[in-house]
């Protein structure tokens, strides 16, 4: 099985988090459980990453070894330009200083108030006098709307202001990375669009990379990127501006131009970029096909039996004749140069024409024209 990336790993340099080939197992010997299958991500700078799915897909997991919670037992972790696997436990303890972590547990000192529990954190980190910390810790938690109880301890506050109060310790710090596993559920709506906005600045101003677990509509809608879990995998992969890229994109597609607003922000949405490398091939002939590639920048040479027959370029797509008529591949598909494409699943693609009959129909035009 390849390799599933989020995040393209040469769009830009320096990334926040890199995993390759993450493979994870609970249990020993019979009992063995594997519960991440061939995982890589690469996460840039200023993102924020939510991360979807059911109970048991291995959410939770991923984040604990990004964040060197758990040893890691197959493939690499990169974090912070770190590779874990090469750390000690004090450079470990070192790194994660540059880590916030969120957790559904709060794990709060009951005895020590709300601002103290904040202030430790900026202690173990080091490099802030007394009074910096405290201008820093009071402004956070006022920030989240705790400025009523800053000298409170944890048993004085309800179950969302402890969470926000955890929430102001991991974020005191400024830190590069965030790494927060639902961490508005116990939140109410003001106190969610606090964090949410909070969480939003960070990355604009700061440059803050957060991965988040979360099915709260408010932080999605602000997300750049959605990934969806199933049963250890990535199942689904959305840039959310890259949905918008798309959109326009296909306004001006044949087979997709006269597609309703709706139908085509349906479309745009289940699709995923994807590079190829000069002279790669992205389909050949003779495979079982079960996807839809559409140009977006680059060019390809289409070949059957070894002779190139046609050239394709942005805004042309192919490989809806094996998805159409249910046969093999009738050609190779190479990357003349380098090579951007979006990407459309069969189920997807299946589920798009039996949404729109005008989808439908134009990409029968197309496929009996190129017959």
């Amino acid at each position: 099985m390849s390799e599933q990336l989020w995040f393209e790993p040469d769009t830009e340099p320096n990334p926040v988090i890199r995993v390759d080939g993450l493979n994870f197992f609970y249990g020993e010997g019979d009992s063995r459980n594997q519960v991440l299958f061939d995982i890589g991500c690469v996460v840039q700078p200023g993102q924020l990453v939510v991360m979807t799915g059911p109970s048991g897909s291995g959410k939770t997991t991923l984040l604990t070894l990004v964040g060197a919670l758990r040893s890691l037992h197959e493939g690499s972790i990169h974090v912070l330009g770190h590779d874990l696997s090469r750390l000690d436990p004090t450079g470990l303890v070192r790194m994660r200083r540059d880590i916030g972590f969120i957790f559904q547990m709060h794990n709060l000192f009951d005895s020590l108030t709300a601002y103290e529990n904040v202030k430790m954190a900026m202690q173990l980190n080091g490099g802030h006098s007394a009074a910096a910390m405290r201008e820093r810790g009071t402004a956070m938690l006022e920030r989240l709307g705790l400025g009523h109880r800053i000298d409170y301890k944890p048993r004085s506050l309800s179950g969302g202001q402890r969470q926000r109060v955890a929430i102001a310790r991991a974020l005191a710090n400024r830190p590069r990375l965030v790494l927060a596993d639902e961490p508005t559920a116990a939140l109410d709506p003001d106190s969610t669009r606090n964090v949410v906005r909070l969480f939003k600045d960070m990355t604009v101003e700061d440059g803050t990379s957060i991965v988040m677990v979360t099915h709260d509509h408010r932080i999605i809608e602000l997300a750049d990127r959605l990934v969806h879990m199933v049963d250890g995998r990535i199942v689904s992969d959305i840039m959310l501006n890259d949905a918008l890229r798309i959109c326009e994109f296909l306004k001006d597609v044949e087979g997709f131009k006269n597609l309703t607003p709706t139908e085509l922000t349906n479309v745009a949405e289940h699709m995923t970029k994807r590079h190829y490398m000069p002279g790669e091939a992205v389909i050949r002939e003779g495979d079982v096909g079960h996807e839809l590639f559409l140009v977006s920048e680059g060019e390809v040479r289409v070949e059957r039996g070894g002779t190139e027959v046609a050239r394709l370029g942005p805004g042309e797509f192919f490989g809806e004749s094996a998805l159409l008529s249910g046969e093999r591949r009738n050609a190779t598909v190479l990357a003349s140069g380098p090579l951007e494409t979006y990407v459309l699943g069969e189920d997807q693609f299946k589920a798009a024409l039996e949404a729109s009959a005008s989808f439908r129909d134009q990409l029968r035009r197309v496929y009996f024209m190129r017959h």
